[in-house]
């Protein structure tokens, strides 16, 4: 079990403190729903969470066969629901610095589908996932 502490500082803004490591992250709410947008808003979140557990997921499959994903980049669009208010779709797209033809090709997209965050996601939230290889 892994605890945070959040304190709402007023103005739509939070701070979110990690009790492990005592690293901090601060929120503010959207400017589409009356924030200043002036940090990432919850639900910004919930889709960095995503694009970072399914690095760490490929990550951790490619270490353990000794290839370096070193560069690797994964994006997120986040787009919202009106009613009622909620995250509809996350667009990734995964760019890996492997070829096409690697032989890990499916490997690493099997361990992408699979991370704890995508699967701990709704189902009616949208997830396309765009791959381009060799980058």
């Amino acid at each position: 079990m892994v605890k945070s502490h959040i304190t709402y500082q007023g103005g739509l803004h939070c701070s979110a403190q990690h009790e492990p490591s005592k690293a901090v992250i601060e929120t503010d709410a959207p400017v589409d729903n009356n924030g200043k947008g002036e940090a990432f808003s919850p639900t910004d979140l919930v889709g960095a969470a995503l694009a970072a557990c399914m690095s760490t997921i490929m990550g951790m499959v490619t270490e353990r066969k000794g290839i370096d994903l070193t560069g690797m980049t994964v994006d997120v669009a986040k787009h919202m629901n009106a009613d009622p208010r909620r995250i509809g779709k996350l667009e990734i797209v995964i760019t890996v610095p492997l070829p096409e033809d690697t032989p890990y090709k499916s490997m690493l997209e099997q361990a992408a589908l699979n991370c704890p965050v995508k699967k701990s996601l709704h189902p009616d939230v949208e997830i396309p996932i765009t791959w381009i290889w060799g980058k």
